[in-house]
């Protein structure tokens, strides 16, 4: 090709690509007033007008199942906030306000109402020793809650407000929950009412050694672990899944700051009911037991890296009855396999005193099964009593026995508790409500029966010795 016809066909190409953009803009006119359809921006404002913001419903729904709305309306009516008013004199504290002031103290935290006629579960440690529940309903209506009775073994607790008929949550299946799955925090953080917070489970049969921490042999800590935000306040509140279910009872973060740092811990609602239930029926919780000293199985003591191995069995216990012996490993509780401490631990204590349980277990790498009757802390199989304790009254004032629990916590071997206090010798020497005597001048006091004999040879002055629940020593002066 020459130079020239190059030259003349680039003319060409260029004239044809000229006449067809005349024709399109031609052909674009034609559709209105003459008038180019496209406006400079001198004249934007004059043409361009906003849609009013309509009031109309949305047409669009979000599944359920994928929001939370459902959830949040089940669960929010039936989470209460409530208020621990403990006199230093006459009570402890609690976990969160321990020291010297004696002037009334308050914490707050959650819980959910769980039966129509006023029944709700809670943290034990949200209750602890308390003078004075109060509990604010949704609908803001203040009510002054009867303490039915406590854990401290899975730091649960129930009370009670009379009220008519209330809105409630059902109990969910805690076994059903997988990982991964969404979940709702509702709670009162910071005395925030009926908080909503979202997150997935993280984890399950997860122990974070908080209520075995100490002497406390037999506590419980199997719960499922979430990344849905719980702080302060929290503390017995609901957490359910997109149902709306109840699946645990929210107890503890794990925190270096005292606030939300990405985990929190919550009871399954398995052993919450199984709790409350006895609760209710007794009073006080029937725990079945296998007589057994365990630890997680790591390949070191044994070959088995995953199951329990016992390392020591209670003699006439269940699991020696039914032959079971130190180096097996349980890896089954009927058909549920057993990986850690933590899941043997929270079913045998879905179960009672006199109940039987399937067992499956290796021995020397071989499968064993042994049917087994669980047993009672007394090593029997009868309904445990709840323990009324034993007070006696002298010049106007009351004592009783204190329990394990105090004794654990002050780290006394015993001790009398004055309860309440009228006029008299007692009142006259300024001692509060809540004294604990270990020492009446030389002799010690190792319980209600001890005081009693010691007082009855004291006819002048003597002084008293003791502790407040809050760890505060004194002493007093006696004036008969």
């Amino acid at each position: 090709m020459s130079k020239r016809q190059l030259v003349f066909g680039m003319l060409m190409s260029s004239l044809l690509g000229g006449v067809i953009v005349l024709i399109g803009m031609n052909l674009m006119n034609r559709g209105g007033s003459g008038q180019s359809a496209f406006n400079n921006s001198s004249n934007l404002s004059q043409t361009t007008q906003f849609d009013e913001i309509s009031d109309e419903p949305k047409t669009y729904i979000v599944p359920e199942g994928i929001n939370f709305v459902k959830a949040s309306n089940e669960a929010v009516p039936a989470v209460v906030h409530i208020t621990n008013t403990s006199n230093p004199s006459s009570g402890s504290f609690g976990r969160l306000f321990r020291g010297g002031d004696r002037g009334a103290r308050q914490s707050t935290g959650s819980g959910v109402i769980i039966s129509e006629d006023g029944y709700i579960v809670t943290n034990n440690h949200v209750v602890e020793n308390a003078d004075k529940l109060e509990v604010r309903l949704d609908d803001n209506r203040r009510l002054e809650a009867t303490l039915i009775g406590t854990d401290p073994n899975t730091d649960l607790a129930l009370i009670k407000v009379e009220a008519g008929v209330l809105p409630y949550v059902d109990f969910g299946n805690s076994d059903q929950v997988s990982i991964g799955e969404w979940v709702l925090a509702v709670g009162n953080p910071f005395d925030l009412n009926n908080t909503v917070t979202a997150g997935i489970v993280s984890a399950k049969a997860r122990n974070i050694n908080l209520i075995n921490r100490g002497q406390n042999r037999y506590g419980i800590e199997s719960f499922i672990q979430t990344d849905a935000v719980v702080n302060r306040g929290n503390s017995g509140g609901a957490l359910v899944n997109l149902d709306g279910d109840l699946i645990g009872i929210n107890t503890a973060i794990a925190t270096n700051t005292g606030t939300f740092n990405g985990y929190s811990f919550a009871v399954p609602s398995i052993l919450v009911k199984k709790v409350m239930d006895d609760l209710l029926e007794f009073g006080v919780v029937q725990r079945g037991l296998l007589g057994v000293t365990i630890r997680d199985a790591d390949g070191r003591a044994t070959d088995e890296l995953s199951g329990v191995l016992i390392t020591d069995v209670v003699a006439s216990g269940a699991a020696s009855e039914a032959g079971l012996r130190a180096d097996d490993v349980i890896v089954a509780v009927g058909e549920r396999e057993v990986k850690t401490t933590s899941e043997l631990q929270e079913l045998i204590a879905r179960n009672r005193p006199g109940d039987n349980v399937l067992i499956k277990y290796k021995r020397s790498g071989d499968i064993k099964e042994a049917n087994l009757t669980l047993k009672n802390l007394s090593n029997n199989t009868e309904v445990v009593v709840k323990e009324v304790p034993i007070s006696f009254e002298i010049e106007g004032a009351k004592f009783q026995d204190i329990d394990n629990d105090i004794k654990r916590r002050l780290r006394i071997r015993g001790g009398a508790q004055l309860m309440e206090l009228g006029r008299g010798a007692w009142s006259r020497s300024n001692v509060k409500e809540g004294f604990i005597i270990t020492k009446i001048g030389e002799d010690t006091v190792e319980d209600i029966t001890e005081l009693e004999k010691i007082l009855e040879t004291k006819d002048k002055d003597f002084y008293v010795m003791g502790k407040y629940p809050n760890g505060e020593k004194e002493y007093y002066r006696i004036n008969w």
